[in-house]
This record gives C-alpha cells, structure tokens and sequence, in this order.
C-alpha cells in the first residue's frame, strides 16, 4: 500500500488549495479512503471520510469549507480546502481506513 500525497502550499487566509493523494496497493475503489492531518506539536487528526458509494464525513471544523472526492479510474482521492484559516496549517495525509500505512503528507501553510 502506498500514498502520495501533493498540492500543499503557502496560501493567505481566505484562500483554496486542492490536495491530491495517488493510491497504490490495494483496491481504491471499494476502499474506505480518508484524510488525516497533523498541526504543528500537535496529534495527528481525523478530517474527512469518503465511503465507497460517495457517502462523505467530516470533522466539525472544516464541514462546509472542505471536499472530499475521489476518481476510481485513477485511484486518486482529492481534498478541495476553501475559505482556509490559519489553524487549517498541518501536514496533511490521505489513508485507506483499514491500512497501518501513512504516505509523506503535504504541508498546509495559511498564513498571511
């Protein structure tokens, strides 16, 4: 199993950025994907699930500002962030729910 993860970034408050996570190893399409992210000295915590079907989960902080997404076809999970706040920073991770396995992450920096 393996995840990469990309499209972190320096954005200003207010601003977007797309997360994307290329899976490998296992099959994405009738997986539990979901992504996790880590603050600066702080523990790694849960953000969004996304169920096989399209069901979508997410923590109380970033309902209504993040999307969960994903492409069968090309194994790959999306997280589209809007309206970010500078707590949004973090190193962020995507993971099959069932796997012990974490990718690199992407950083998230909102700062201005």
């Amino acid at each position: 199993v393996q995840y990469a993860e990309s499209g972190g970034g320096l954005v200003q408050p207010g601003g977007s950025l797309r997360l994307s996570c290329a899976a490998s190893g296992f099959s994405f399409g009738e997986a539990i994907m979901t992504w996790h992210r880590q603050p600066p000295e702080q523990a790694r915590e849960w953000v969004a699930t996304m169920f096989p079907g399209g069901a979508t989960f997410y923590t109380d902080s970033v309902r209504g500002r993040f999307t969960i997404s994903s492409d069968d076809d090309t194994d790959t999970l999306w997280l589209q962030m809007d309206s970010l706040k500078p707590e949004d920073t973090a190193v962020y991770y995507c993971q099959e729910a069932n796997s012990p396995t974490w990718g690199q992450g992407t950083q998230v920096t909102v700062s201005s």
